[in-house]
């Protein structure tokens, strides 16, 4: 592991926590040259998922790029990180248990889209309008009148 700060590869372990909820090992380092502290996280790569994109073409299961995209969903929007994190690593989860080699980019987002919709609807019509491409304002007004509709329904059930 090298150091962030000046690029040394020698490092010592100063505090190791389990993540459950990120399915991964948090270690709080330190620099044996600099003296500087950082943290990494591990996780147990989980190889042989590939997604089949719109095209035809397929590309292997990236976590890094479906963090990326939920990012950037949640952009400024009082999401911790953390939720993020977990959204996605539930999402990875899912795909896993499928026991398939190969998941649509489609399913992919449906299955975010999903999850999304329970953490946060700004954030669920973000993700949204990326994933089905809306093209004009009468597409995202439709999926604005079903995201009320689910929502009304879920209100009634409540009451």
């Amino acid at each position: 592991m090298k150091c962030p700060y000046c690029l040394d590869g020698k490092s010592k372990v100063v505090d190791k926590r389990d993540i459950p909820e990120m399915d991964s090992i948090r270690r709080r380092r330190e620099c044996l040259s600099c003296r500087k502290r950082y943290t990494s996280y591990e996780r147990i790569e989980l190889t042989g998922l590939s997604v089949i994109k719109k095209d035809g073409k397929r590309e292997g299961f990236s976590r890094d790029k479906l963090l990326s995209g939920v990012l950037r969903a949640c952009e400024k929007r009082p999401i911790p990180r953390e939720e993020v994190e977990k959204l996605v690593s539930e999402v990875e989860a899912d795909l896993r248990n499928q026991d398939e080699k190969e998941v649509a980019s489609t399913e992919l987002g449906k299955l975010v889209m999903e999850k999304l919709k329970n953490l946060d609807k700004v954030a669920y019509i973000r993700f949204a309008s990326v994933y089905r491409e809306f093209t004009d304002l009468s597409s995202f007004e439709k999926e604005l009148r079903k995201l009320r509709k689910s929502l009304e329904l879920k209100n009634r059930k409540c009451n």
